[in-house]
């Protein structure tokens, strides 16, 4: 079969940058469906919902949600049992009877919540962002890449401040007149690490979730410093990183470079691409950032966002939009966004 000039195009670019990737399909996506997703192991994720009582542990096994603590301690593992953030930060303790849970929970529904309202579903402790990680985004963002032999991560920070979680809404402050989207695959460690291998950054990871790198293209960029780009500015305002719904161990989701992903507003969809997409692969960043500094569980790592963000499509978000990020194996990420001060967007 002869390939498209679209698939040569971007043969072609790879090998320029040198990138070790796989090519994704450029055959037409078909509509992603969460069931679909192979699961090698009994799959379950965590989370933290809304409960009268404040924020309480969940435990997510196929479709049913579960409260941690009581689940833990009606099936023998109340040692495993604790908010979120502290499971991540003691992951390698825990990760065992977290498994054997789920083994325990798969198919009960006696014990199942009734839809719960979901928060945040831990707090990271500190953020870290791959920029232009995959070819196509750069292209659309008109960013020159040196050949990938001769360069290493580009890698920005966020607050923690910034994070809200599912169905929260992002707001854009009066002096932001060009908000994005970015969808890209958080990469949750549960392990520290310094001067880390490449071959060992696997070990590092905990698990995965959804990150929505919101930014403010017009606050990126400066004219009145000799250095002309802001990421901390653009990057960092209030809300703008949602994250969730939930956490997924690393094992129940497979290969990490093979993950499709995306994102819609307005249910218009912008974003869809793959891991496989990428330029340096989550392991290479780990492997990275742990010579700069040691690498903490809790850490997140968003780790890149394929092609399709407004600022290639010259199309921003508005007041009343809706986005809707979505990452095979995860799920759905939905945020509202208010920006009074701009055009209205959904109705």
């Amino acid at each position: 079969m002869s390939e498209s000039p679209a698939m040569l195009d971007r043969r072609a670019a790879i090998a320029r940058i040198g990138a070790s990737v796989a090519l994704a399909s450029t055959a037409p996506g078909r509509a992603f469906s969460f069931q679909e997703v192979d699961r090698p192991m009994t799959w379950f994720a965590l989370a933290t919902r809304a409960s009268p009582d404040g924020p309480r542990p969940t435990i997510k096994v196929g479709d049913a949600f579960h409260d941690l603590h009581a689940a833990a301690a009606a099936h023998g593992f109340a040692a495993v049992a604790g908010d979120v953030t502290a499971i991540i930060r003691d992951w390698e303790a825990r990760r065992e009877g977290l498994f054997g849970l789920a083994r325990a929970l798969a198919g009960v529904s006696g014990s199942a919540l009734a839809t719960p309202r979901l928060l945040t579903p831990f707090e990271p402790r500190r953020i870290f962002g791959a920029a232009s990680n995959f070819i196509e985004h750069a292209a659309e963002m008109q960013t020159k890449l040196a050949a990938k032999a001769d360069s290493e991560p580009y890698i920005f920070l966020k607050t923690v401040e910034s994070v809200v979680g599912p169905d929260e809404t992002v707001v854009v402050p009066p002096q932001v007149s060009r908000p994005d989207w970015e969808v890209e695959l958080g990469v949750v460690l549960g392990r520290a690490g310094k001067n880390v291998a490449v071959g060992e950054a696997h070990d590092l990871i905990a698990g995965y979730t959804i990150v929505n790198d919101v930014s403010a293209r017009d606050r990126t960029r400066r004219t009145d410093f000799p250095f002309s780009h802001d990421w901390f500015r653009g990057k960092s305002f209030d809300t703008f990183t949602p994250l969730g719904p939930v956490f997924v161990p690393r094992d129940c989701l497979g290969d990490p470079h093979d993950i499709r992903l995306g994102l819609s507003v307005n249910e218009a969809s912008m974003q869809d691409g793959n891991t496989s997409e990428m330029i340096f692969n989550i392991y290479e960043q780990i492997a990275y950032l742990s010579t700069i500094l040691e690498l903490r569980a809790g850490d997140v790592i968003a780790s890149g966002t394929p092609a399709g963000v407004g600022m290639g499509r010259g199309v921003f978000l508005k007041d009343g939009d809706v986005m809707r990020a979505w990452v095979e194996g995860i799920g759905e990420l939905t945020n509202p966004v208010s920006a009074p001060h701009l055009p209205q967007g959904a109705a």
